[in-house]
């Protein structure tokens, strides 16, 4: 009877590999979109100093929440 399990659960490993395996192959490949890419005349330093000014608009965002924060009272 174990001999008949082990071969149930071995063959439902199988199917469930083989479905697996099919979902992965009609995934289609990502596409860049067509309006993120940067013009063709653009610089790495350019887009470098757009990626550090975006950090820096993060940053400073995230340190004006912290100021405007509530404190939480104690429930002592």
């Amino acid at each position: 009877m174990r001999v008949i399990g082990l071969i149930g659960l071995v063959l439902a490993l199988a199917i469930v590999g083989l479905l697996v395996k099919k979902q992965l192959g009609q995934v289609a490949k990502p596409v860049a979109p067509t309006g993120t890419t940067p013009p063709s005349g653009a610089s790495v330093g350019d887009v470098r100093a757009q990626s550090r000014q975006i950090q820096d608009q993060v940053r400073q965002s995230l340190d004006q929440a912290m100021q405007q924060r509530q404190p939480v009272p104690d429930d002592n």
